[in-house]
């Protein structure tokens, strides 16, 4: 029986309203000037190479990285797994006249009001924050410079009279400071003496609890090894995605979780494989075999090999399907070409792949350059296998200083969401018909047997 897309969007709007749905960059690489784009249950970055899409998303890969190491880097960890950079200056805008010392990054949680940090370059030392904000019209501002009483107005009266409670002379002297915790700043109540009297007050922790949520897989991951490292298994994965994959598939078999079954029955949907199977070899590793074939042979005995004798397409592709099957409702699977090694129908069927996962709840954002993933998702949209309005599309270009221009646009329920971006449709018209030119050449010269 066949879902209508009016059910499907009505158990979809929960994740409409949930995790990151706002995301505003400036001062970053390309995004000189200020780009906002809204994440949906799913989001689709595209356009040209260097275009921008990436720096999109990396301000939210620098603060994720920073909060889950297992030290305090500072404001900001420029090297670490998800983002490496050597300096500062990497990541600041520098095209012909915007050379810019700072950026900032915007980001709203399910309907909450928006927080923007803006991280300065200091000389030799990285980067400090210069000021946090907090509000869509009736702005907070924080920063480590504001004294006492400035800060003492900034926090909420609920959490004040928490002091007020006991009598006035057991009542302490509280003072109220701003002060950094990792790469966001905090309110906190001390005594004269310095010491620390209650909780930090911030509107940065469920911004900062949605980024830790958020499973980040790259373009480019890793090659495929004889046996992986042995991990552990939850709801947020520190660092990328893809070193998860193994001990998540040895829980499923463990566990006997269906979700080992879905998954392989998506593989062989996508023409990869029919079969994996996870075997601990130690307390420390995990070899992962799928079968040599794309489907089972009936009768036939079950024929795996080792992950690192099949085609790239398997290794660099499961970990994007195990990933859209282990994320909860509402949380962000962010995806960097997943089309990649992937033959043209298999791309369709990633499209597909994806919206079986939007569909259950995941949050996903996508970013990629293929035509064939764009079309098959517009194809979806129309069939009513996903709904027009939990889609966001955003076009990425440069003008002509150099700068990131984001077009956003969204899908009617035909699936069109207006004039195809040139980089794509012109590119596939262009190369068509200087074949058809070629061919015709080629054709008046055989026959006429001169040129």
């Amino acid at each position: 029986m066949k879902t209508s897309v009016k059910t499907i969007s009505k158990k979809l709007q929960h994740s409409l309203q949930k995790g990151i749905t706002e995301l505003s960059v400036a001062g970053y690489k390309s995004i000189g000037r200020l780009q906002t784009i809204d994440l949906k249950p799913l989001t689709i970055l595209s356009g040209s190479n260097s275009s921008g899409k990436s720096s999109i998303m990396q301000p939210l890969l620098l603060l994720k990285q920073t909060l889950e190491a297992g030290y305090d880097p500072g404001p900001l960890l420029l090297n670490g797994p998800n983002l490496k950079y050597n300096s500062a200056s990497d990541i600041l805008t520098q095209c012909k006249n915007n050379k810019l010392n700072s950026f900032s990054v915007g980001i709203r949680v399910a309907k909450n009001e928006l927080l923007t940090t803006s991280y300065k370059k200091q000389i030799n030392k990285g980067f400090k924050i210069d000021e946090m904000t907090y509000g869509d019209k009736n702005e907070i501002h924080f920063n480590q410079s504001m004294s006492a009483s400035d800060t003492e107005r900034i926090v909420p009266n609920e959490f004040k009279d928490l002091y007020k409670v006991l009598p006035k002379k057991y009542r302490p002297e509280i003072e109220w400071h701003i002060t950094r915790n990792r790469c966001f700043l905090e309110a906190v109540p001390k005594s004269k003496d310095g010491s620390q009297m209650g909780p930090n007050v911030s509107p940065s922790s469920i911004v900062a609890n949605a980024i830790r949520n958020i499973i980040h897989l790259p373009g480019l991951r890793g090659n495929p090894a004889r046996t992986y490292p042995i991990t552990a298994v939850g709801r947020s994965f520190p660092g990328t995605f893809e070193t998860y994959s193994a001990s998540i598939l040895a829980d499923w078999q463990d566990s006997k979780n269906n979700k080992l079954r879905e998954l392989c029955a998506d593989l062989e949907r996508l023409g990869l494989t029919w079969k994996v199977a996870a075997s601990r070899i130690n307390d420390t590793q995990v070899e992962l075999k799928v079968g040599r074939l794309p489907h089972a042979t009936r009768g036939g005995a079950m024929d795996l090999v080792n992950i690192a004798d099949v085609g790239f397409g398997v290794s660099q592709t499961l970990p994007v399907v195990v990933a859209l099957h282990v994320a909860a409702p509402g949380q962000t699977v962010y995806l960097e070409q997943p089309e990649i090694h992937l033959h043209p129908r298999a791309q369709a069927v990633m499209a597909e792949v994806i919206t079986d996962a939007v569909n259950r709840g995941v949050k996903v954002v996508v970013e990629t350059h293929s035509s064939i993933f764009l079309l098959t998702m517009q194809s979806l949209v129309a069939e009513e296998k996903l709904p027009s309005d939990v889609v966001s599309l955003h076009w990425f270009s440069r003008d002509d200083d150099g700068l990131t221009i984001v077009t956003s646009a969204s899908l009617d329920s035909s699936g069109s969401f207006g004039q195809w971006p040139e980089d794509f449709g012109a590119v596939n018209l262009e190369i068509e018909s200087r074949y058809l030119d070629a061919f015709e050449s080629k054709l008046g010269v055989d026959s006429s047997g001169c040129k």
